[in-house]
């Protein structure tokens, strides 16, 4: 997938498109139809399939210190949307500057113009344009004059709850791993750079990788058993997310300790992917005590997974 950042570097002699427009932060199974949408509607019109997303996430600039925690980065995002099998992604700057353009000049100059749209899909609540005034029943309205065909995705739900990455968000902040996997259609991961840490793992006994998450950790403090990867290997490991009381710790960490492996992970992306939720986080008496409780930690990961 083309991966095209910026509007005025996505070129005006590309082929007409069928575009699927939406942050998508999540790229949850109500994004993946919007998404699939647009790549069947391209197939069977001879179009190019694009899907035309935001960075940063519009709350960041309409509503700050209100932002929902991100379920995926950038990069996740855009390689979740490519493995839907779309031709290109649009990142589009979120701006003031564009928060404030008027929805009919978006879907003029931007979708019909600038992406030569011949197709628009978007979900059923999908808002746009100044004052997020835009939505599916004015985008019907304007692509009946500018030769746009619309397609509006109907609401989806999965077990009777809504697909949508605030379900999402609450099932996760409450530990809800299978609910959230659920909606996502996958199990939900955290990612970030391995650093040096205190080596407590190590002296007893199980050495943990520190793991820098590059989003916010929205599942609460516990143990976890989960899938690690690095690299294009993936292996079993416990993770613990929180404070380290036993130790009088403050800040919030994340640790992994790999199963039956010994690997220098220094400065290597680490991805982890939570399966079930073992245990709270609780403060030991001692060293020993929690040396005990981690390797039976580690059993009931392996039973787990």
């Amino acid at each position: 997938m083309r991966i095209v950042r910026g509007l005025r570097s996505y070129p005006r002699e590309s082929p007409p498109s069928a575009v699927a427009l939406g942050v998508f932060d999540g790229v949850h199974l109500g994004h993946r139809a919007i998404l699939g949408t647009a790549a069947a509607r391209a197939a069977e019109a001879g179009l190019s399939s694009v899907a035309c997303t935001f960075d940063p996430h519009p709350a960041e600039v309409l509503q700050p210190g209100r932002t929902p925690g991100l379920i995926t980065t950038l990069d996740e995002r855009l390689d979740l949307i490519a493995a839907t099998g779309l031709d290109a992604a649009l990142v589009l700057d979120f701006t003031p500057a564009l928060a404030a353009v008027e929805p009919e000049a978006f879907v003029k100059e931007v979708l019909a113009d600038h992406l030569r749209a011949r197709e628009v899909v978007v979900g059923f609540n999908h808002r746009f344009g100044r004052g997020a005034r835009g939505d599916a029943r004015l985008l019907e309205s304007l692509g009946g004059r500018l030769g746009l065909r619309v397609h509006v995705v109907p609401p989806l739900a999965v077990d009777g709850v809504p697909v949508s990455s605030t379900e999402i968000r609450t099932a996760l902040r409450r530990g809800d791993l299978p609910g959230a996997e659920r909606l996502l259609g996958r199990p939900y991961s955290l990612g970030g750079l391995v650093q040096e840490g205190a080596g407590r793992g190590r002296t007893l006994g199980f050495p943990t990788a520190n793991v820098r998450p590059d989003r916010p950790v929205l599942v609460p403090s516990g143990v976890y058993a989960c899938r690690a990867a690095v690299d294009g290997a993936r292996y079993r490991a416990v993770v613990n997310i929180g404070v380290r009381p036993t130790f009088g710790e403050s800040s919030v960490v994340v640790e992994a300790h790999l199963l039956d492996v010994s690997l220098d992970l220094y400065g290597r992306r680490l991805v982890l992917e939570l399966v079930a939720r073992l245990r709270e986080e609780r403060k030991f008496a001692s060293p020993g005590e929690l040396r005990g409780q981690i390797a039976r930690d580690v059993e009931a990961a392996r039973g787990r997974l």
